[in-house]
């Protein structure tokens, strides 16, 4: 088969995928264990999140069941027939946020943060944050 005639993902498949790995990263679940949970394989799992292959509903309503999650999510941001985020489904300037959440540090602190349960000693966390923030600037 000649590499020039591979069939590339479509801009869903890949947005869909991205989002099952943020979601999946988010809640600290490796891929085998939510393959293990749909009775299939983590290179399985694997090709969703790239994109290269793509989610049946029925499959993804089980991954939005398995990471808590509704299927909106999963396609929440998705580019539009021109590769734009269609309008209505993404805030303005979200990138950032997923950007953010997608990154290793984003992950770590989001699940740091959570299992603060005291909401002073919270709010005292995003303070520091906030003045350290400033002083970069």
């Amino acid at each position: 088969m000649d590499k020039n005639n591979k069939k590339k993902p479509n801009p869903i498949d890949v947005h869909v995928g991205s989002r099952i790995r943020l979601r999946r990263n988010m809640l600290g679940i490796s891929q085998e264990k939510l393959g293990e949970s749909l009775g299939i394989t983590f290179q399985q799992i694997q090709k969703y999140e790239k994109g290269t292959n793509r989610v049946g509903a029925s499959r993804l309503q089980a991954i939005a069941s398995i990471l808590s999650s509704p299927v909106s999510f999963f396609f929440e941001g998705a580019p539009g027939e021109d590769g734009q985020p269609a309008p209505g489904m993404a805030e303005e300037g979200a990138s950032y946020v997923t950007d953010f959440l997608n990154s290793s540090e984003g992950i770590q602190l989001n699940r740091a943060y959570v299992k603060i349960s005291d909401p002073k000693l919270r709010r005292k966390v995003l303070d520091l944050v906030k003045a350290l923030a400033d002083a970069e600037e």
